[in-house]
């Protein structure tokens, strides 16, 4: 059994921390908080071993009436990878204790990918991680975007990706986070991150990316433009798409007009947290005019990351092969709508 330790236990910790549970080759050592509050009890309360992230604040818990089975050092120490789920720039701080106790490491898409030996998305680059030491599972958004775009390169050639993000201002636990009343250009120069971020994952692809921010909390939603090498019918895009285990095609006749309604689905199909861990692609969005594909999809910033990690794990522990992770994955966690 794979020993992975979660090193912070937030939106995204939280969730692998539940998703390596619920695999059948790996067992959870333990996560890590830097103080005692609802998410602490949380863990403790689901089974989990609690570690204290900043050692000087371990009598807070204790204060708190909340047990830690000791530091986040013995964490690492005793996990085969650690998970860093920590806000970004955390993870680069955190670094040097995992070279410390020679422990791999994956981080997540807010630290700069120069800190890592890789970047990773399970369904583009699964074998260029092996063997490394520092990973990087890539943000919510290029997790999305390479999704889509691996099978359209594979199947057609990619010329050129021109992708809009209107992005959620926060997740819906960030009171800092806006905007409020606004719609702002993020940034109002081209690119937005997220080009070159694919980019860590497919090296050659010509994209260019533009984001927006509104106030909104449920998921960002793309509007995606492909110039393909090679033409194919909408209906033919749509069938590549859906063989994706990882992409859901909202059926026009679901009446899915927006994330509301998409977050109410996902709950009412019993997803823990309403999470939607694939791209929601709106099927009717699918457009083919001469060697454009144009289609919107919609990304849950929460969730969509978590199989990322757990697949992750596999890849640079060389434990299996892309599409047996993958499938190991989605069976564990219940993907698929």
């Amino acid at each position: 059994m794979i020993q992975v330790g979660v090193n912070g236990y937030g939106t995204i910790g939280k969730r692998v921390a539940d998703a390596v549970v619920a695999q059948p080759d790996m067992e959870l050592v333990g996560v890590a908080k830097t103080r005692p509050n609802h998410e602490a009890e949380t863990a403790v309360a689901n089974g989990y071993d609690l570690y204290a992230a900043i050692p000087e604040r371990r009598e807070l818990f204790a204060e708190a009436g909340i047990e830690v089975a000791g530091p986040v050092e013995d964490l690492v120490a005793d996990a085969d990878v650690v998970v860093d789920a920590t806000p970004s720039g955390i993870g680069a701080e955190n670094k040097s204790l995992y070279e410390e106790h020679d422990t791999p490491a994956l981080y997540q898409g807010g630290e700069d990918a120069d800190l890592v030996d890789g970047s990773f998305n399970a369904r583009s680059n699964f074998e260029a991680v092996e063997g490394a030491d520092h990973v990087r599972v890539v943000s919510c958004n290029t997790t999305g975007l390479s999704r889509l775009l691996a099978p359209l390169q594979e199947a057609y050639g990619v010329e050129k990706a021109r992708v809009t993000l209107v992005r959620r201002g926060g997740d819906p636990a960030q009171t800092g986070r806006g905007p409020i009343n606004d719609t702002l250009p993020d940034p109002v120069t081209l690119p937005s991150h997220h080009g070159p971020d694919v980019n860590t994952i497919f090296p050659e692809l010509n994209i260019d990316t533009l984001g927006m921010k509104v106030p909104a909390t449920l998921m960002h939603t793309h509007s995606v433009n492909v110039q393909l090498e090679t033409v194919p019918t909408a209906d033919e895009v749509r069938e590549l798409l859906a063989d994706e285990s990882r992409l859901f095609l909202i059926p026009p006749e679901h009446d899915i007009d927006g994330a509301g309604k998409l977050k109410e689905f996902a709950m009412d199909r019993d997803r823990p947290r309403g999470d939607i861990w694939e791209n929601a692609v709106w099927e009717r969005s699918i457009s083919v005019e001469d060697d454009d594909l144009y289609l919107f999809q919609a990304i849950h910033q929460e969730s969509d990351v978590v199989p990322e990690n757990v697949d992750a794990v596999r890849a640079v522990l060389g434990e299996t092969d892309a599409e047996t992770s993958i499938q190991r994955t989605n069976d564990a966690m219940g993907l698929g709508f």
